[in-house]
Parts: structure tokens; C-alpha cells; sequence
């Protein structure tokens, strides 16, 4: 697999600025009883294939990125690279995740590192889709 890396520059990356921006709707998340829930109609970072947003503040207990696949499908992550614990952003055309930081730790769809200097893979959260809605196990 070729490693491909996202374009920011020496600053964005030195500051951990990610590229994925936090909802422009932001009523469109609630987490209630460990679980975050993401509507899909309000969501519209969410609505084409490669899409993304992140998920924080509030009473979440953990950054949540929230990927829409190329493939079709949803997936989350635990939204701090086992590194450094910064923010995350999907390569687009890829199927990665890849942190904001100088040192530009990847990650595959499944959360494994496959470049840069993490230790350990990023977590994964389960992902249901309940018809115009995500439910997202985030636990407490």
C-alpha cells in the first residue's frame, strides 16, 4: 500500500490544526447513554462518500471522527492518534485516517497503523445505521 499524505502545511501541521471541520449544524449529534447519535438530514458533511466530521465537546467523554466511506459505509474513531493525541482526518481515495501532526501517523479503515511512528492502532466504534440516524457506541 502506497501511503498517501494529506496536503497542510509545516504550521497546520506543527499546531495540530486537523482539516476535518466540526459540524456546521452542530445540533446534529446528541450523546445520550453512551451513545452517540448523528442525524443524517442535518449532518451534511456527512452526505457524500469521503465525507467527515468530528464530534466533541459537550458531555462526550471522548473526540469522535466520524467517517462516510467511499465505500458506503460509516465508520468512527476514536479521534486522538496514539502518538501525540492529536486529531485525525480521513486521505481522501484511500480508505486511511491520518493525524494532523508533523509526524503524519496513518491508519487503515480498521484502525491499524501502517505508517509513522504510533505505538498501538486508533479504536474503532461499533456503527449502526437506524435509518436517517447513526448510533455510535462510545461508551462512558
Amino acid at each position: 500500500m502506497e501511503i498517501q499524505f494529506l496536503k497542510r502545511s509545516f504550521f497546520q501541521r506543527l499546531l495540530g490544526i486537523p482539516a476535518t471541520a466540526r459540524p456546521v449544524d452542530e445540533s446534529c449529534w446528541q450523546y445520550v447513554g453512551g451513545k452517540l447519535c448523528i442525524d443524517l438530514g442535518k449532518a451534511a458533511e456527512l452526505k457524500p462518500p469521503g465525507g467527515a466530521l468530528r464530534c466533541e465537546g459537550g458531555d462526550l467523554p471522548q473526540r469522535v471522527l466520524v467517517v462516510h466511506g467511499e465505500d458506503g459505509e460509516y465508520r468512527a474513531y476514536h479521534n486522538r492518534c496514539t502518538h501525540q493525541g492529536r486529531r485525525l482526518d480521513p486521505v481522501a481515495g484511500t480508505g486511511t485516517v491520518q493525524c494532523c501532526s508533523i509526524g503524519k501517523a496513518t491508519f487503515d479503515a480498521a484502525g491499524n497503523q501502517v505508517h509513522g511512528p504510533a505505538p498501538q492502532p486508533v479504536a474503532r466504534f461499533s456503527v449502526e445505521r437506524d435509518g436517517e440516524r447513526l448510533v455510535i457506541a462510545v461508551g462512558e
